[in-house]
């Protein structure tokens, strides 16, 4: 879908500079405000295998939404941009988010994650089913440790890292008010304590274990007042955990209500 053609929230324009290399999502990363980074995030190609990937698969398309337009372009962060609650997760989906346009959203594991945050108070309603649903965010903010959909669900470590600016220019745009982080899976948990380390901040040592339920505190560096981030873990709610009762329900309302109440409850 190319950028400014008039998909819901599409967040760039025609001439929102593309990242072609690792060098210039650094580069393009720097120095420009959320808005910007979504819209430079949703147009970066700097991952040839990435790219190839998500915009075959968007030309192939499911033959359950054959007849639907595939947005096919790295997804940008989403929900509230003074989060108190960061949610973390791997990449898109090839059919969900890669078609969609938005994070967790028009596949199982969207579905998932979001009725828990409805649950919770999170999210205005439990339901993601495409980019001009209605669904909001309460409070909260949804990032993908990746951009684009991976073959197989697997990234790259090249990928991830050159991917890596781009989660580290936002959490450094959210940290003043972010209090709670949820990791969705071991991915997202080394990613989380890699990306605030990168930002300066405090991360226990040696590196604190992701389980279900796992906590860690990240401090703040001396800029500003500080406080801390809560860290948990989660299962990610992929169909290979809730299929086989991994994750269940209850199990994710568990960490995403302490999220909410932890949230609520920081200065």
């Amino acid at each position: 879908m190319p950028p400014g053609s008039g998909w819901p929230g599409d967040p760039a324009r025609p001439d929102t500079p593309q990242a072609r290399t690792p060098a210039a999502v650094r580069r393009l990363a720097r120095g420009v405000d959320l808005t910007e980074v979504d819209a430079r995030v949703s147009v970066c190609r700097a991952c040839p295998r990435l790219v190839r990937w998500r915009e075959d698969v968007a030309v192939a398309k499911r033959a359950s939404y054959a007849d639907e337009p595939y947005w096919g372009r790295p997804i940008p962060g989403w929900g509230d941009p003074a989060a108190r609650v960061l949610v973390v997760g791997l990449a898109p989906a090839a059919h969900g988010g890669n078609r969609t346009g938005r994070i967790f959203t028009g596949d199982r594991s969207g579905d998932w994650l979001v009725a828990g945050l409805h649950r919770v108070g999170l999210a205005t309603r439990g339901t993601s089913q495409h980019a001009a649903d209605g669904l909001e965010l309460v409070g909260t903010r949804m990032v993908a440790t990746v951009r684009c959909a991976p073959p197989l669900n697997r990234p790259t470590t090249a990928e991830r890292d050159t991917c890596a600016p781009w989660i580290e220019a936002e959490v450094g745009l959210l940290a003043g008010t972010v209090r709670v982080a949820v990791a969705l899976g071991s991915i997202g948990w080394d990613a989380t304590l890699r990306t605030f380390r990168s930002l300066g901040w405090e991360v226990p040592r040696p590196k604190p274990r992701f389980g279900h339920g796992a906590e860690a505190l990240l401090r703040s560096p001396g800029v500003g007042p500080a406080h801390d981030v809560l860290l948990l873990g989660c299962y990610h709610p992929s169909q290979q955990n809730t299929f086989t009762g991994r994750l269940t329900e209850a199990m994710l309302d568990d960490v995403l209500g302490r999220a909410a109440s932890a949230a609520r409850m920081a200065p």
